[in-house]
């Protein structure tokens, strides 16, 4: 049995949806539906969760064997206003740390973004992060989960701010196309 653990904040916890219609439930339904028998998804999400939340969080999750960890922090510290190099060093400690556990473990980082709106060079800073830690971890890189989801007022519920069960499937969708990659090259 092989182990994939989604370790995100709302956008992966599938706030204010059934567990079911989260993406991480939707890519355990496409892992059958392509024929990856033995794959179990871990939904670890929790809402709220900030990089540094996450990273004080990790250690329980890293006992458990863990073959593929989707990292998709990154959204709350962005909404904080939590200054780019610290959400970077955090995210770079949940990597190392989840590479000293299990150094066979497939990561796959979720790039977040933030509106160009917010003024100064914070958007592009925070953008900037994430692709930058994939390249520098050689980990592979989901350029930004909420691509073609963010603002649009059908894909998220009321809030504005959280993807609805179709949004979701975009979630699934990005990340499944990096996924699938990851899968095919462990086999």
């Amino acid at each position: 049995m092989k182990t994939l653990l989604f370790f995100g904040d709302s956008l992966t916890a599938g706030y204010g949806l059934p567990t079911a219609q989260a993406y991480p439930s939707l890519i355990q339904e496409k892992l059958k539906a392509e024929g990856y028998e033995g794959y179990t998804v871990i939904n670890a999400g929790i809402s709220g969760d900030t990089t540094a939340s996450g990273l004080y969080r990790l250690d329980r999750w890293l006992s458990a064997p863990i073959d593929v960890f989707v990292l998709a922090l990154g959204a709350n510290d962005g909404l904080r206003g939590i200054p780019a190099r610290e959400t970077s060093q955090n995210l770079q400690q949940i990597i190392d740390k989840v590479k000293h556990k299990h150094p066979d473990a497939q990561i796959i980082l979720s790039g977040m973004e933030i509106p160009d709106i917010v003024p100064g060079r914070y958007a592009e800073e925070f953008r900037k992060l994430f692709r930058e830690l994939a390249i520098k971890n050689n980990v592979a890189f989901v350029p930004f989960l909420l691509e073609g989801v963010a603002g649009m007022r059908h894909l998220n519920l009321p809030d504005g701010v959280h993807p609805n069960a179709e949004g979701q499937k975009l979630l699934a969708r990005h990340t499944w196309a990096v996924l699938e990659g990851v899968l095919k090259q462990g086999m």
